[in-house]
């Protein structure tokens, strides 16, 4: 009896220890019995990729999120998180999709964990009778940056789906700056014969700018009637070494993003103000650019269909453009 007592003693005398450990809201329990927290280095480009993560950004300024001690670093341009990857100083970063492709190819040192952001490429008008389809392009000029990259090569493949030639029934001007592209389309657009493909938030800071400018056509449409599958834009990468060490920090962050993006996606003002918070875009441009974003988090098969036919037509149009060949299955996470 008195050995029973004894126990019961110091079973009690352990209560505080488990009670004062919880931190509210966070998801973490910290105790004596559990280990660290798994750090997790994020990087993000400072667009709608960064957006998608500023639910989560929110949180971890807390401290540790579901046993996750995220470090966020956001970056204007892939070019300065490559590196980064390479040299492991990030776990888990945020790119266009076409560059994971190349990055893959050239290290095999990381994953796709999944699609971020879908097409954020718009057509966008400045005068003229309304375009409604993408036969309404023939015989115009395309106002458009980023020749060589993304945008030219899935512009030219709508273009190519929908049988229109470039140089003989569109043109293509190609600008070094999407603001450039905004001058042009102010200046030359307004008699309907010239127009502008814009990325998001640019197109809605444009529209912002200028009232005479609207979205005429939104490229993912026209991908997805050609395709079947969404015109995909950014995916999400891990480390193979950070995934192989850490497999259940990878997965609860997928979680901890996924509740992020559906934040981003409902409470479009909370957004926009945790958007302009850590310095992406204004709030008032984040509150009329989200809708147009597309933010995702698409995992799984669906992942895997709609990027392999994303990139399978990016190696038709130039196979240096992902790295020499389409990844094949050990690509996906």
């Amino acid at each position: 009896m008195k050995r029973l007592l004894a126990i019961l003693v110091c079973a009690l005398a352990l209560v505080p220890v488990f009670a004062q450990g919880s931190k509210e809201g966070s998801g973490f329990t910290e105790s004596p019995l559990f280990k660290e927290p798994t750090s997790v280095n994020v990087a993000a480009l400072k667009g709608p990729t960064a957006m998608g993560m500023v639910g989560l950004m929110e949180e971890a300024e807390k401290g540790p999120v579901n046993r996750n001690q995220y470090a966020f670093r956001l970056e204007a341009a892939p070019d300065a998180i490559v590196p980064l990857l390479a040299k492991g100083e990030v776990d888990i970063a945020c790119i266009p999709a076409n560059l994971a492709a190349v990055v893959y190819n050239n290290t095999d040192k990381i994953q796709v964990l999944g699609i971020n952001t879908l097409g954020v490429l718009y057509i966008c008008q400045n005068g003229g009778e309304d375009i409604v389809s993408a036969e309404d392009l023939r015989g115009k000029t395309i106002y458009s940056a980023g020749k060589g990259s993304t945008p030219q090569y899935a512009l030219e493949t709508v273009l190519a789906g929908y049988n229109l030639e470039v140089g003989k029934d569109v043109f293509i001007e190609w600008k070094s700056e999407h603001a450039e592209c905004v001058a042009a389309l102010a200046q030359n657009g307004k008699d309907g014969k010239a127009v502008a493909m814009l990325p998001q938030p640019f197109a809605t800071t444009a529209m912002i700018q200028n009232g005479d400018i609207k979205i005429a056509l939104d490229l993912n449409d026209l991908w997805s009637d050609l395709s079947g599958t969404a015109l995909v834009t950014g995916v999400t990468v891990a480390t193979k070494s950070f995934i192989a060490e850490n497999r259940a920090a990878v997965d609860q962050f997928l979680k901890d993003y996924n509740r992020s993006v559906e934040l981003v996606n409902s409470d479009i003002d909370q957004a926009s103000s945790l958007i302009e918070k850590f310095g992406i875009i204004k709030a008032a441009v984040a509150k009329k650019a989200l809708p147009y974003c597309q933010i995702v988090l698409i995992t799984g098969d669906e992942l895997k269909a709609s990027l392999d036919v994303y990139l399978n037509a990016l190696y038709a149009q130039n196979p240096k453009s992902v790295g020499g060949k389409v990844p094949g299955d050990a690509f996906y996470l």
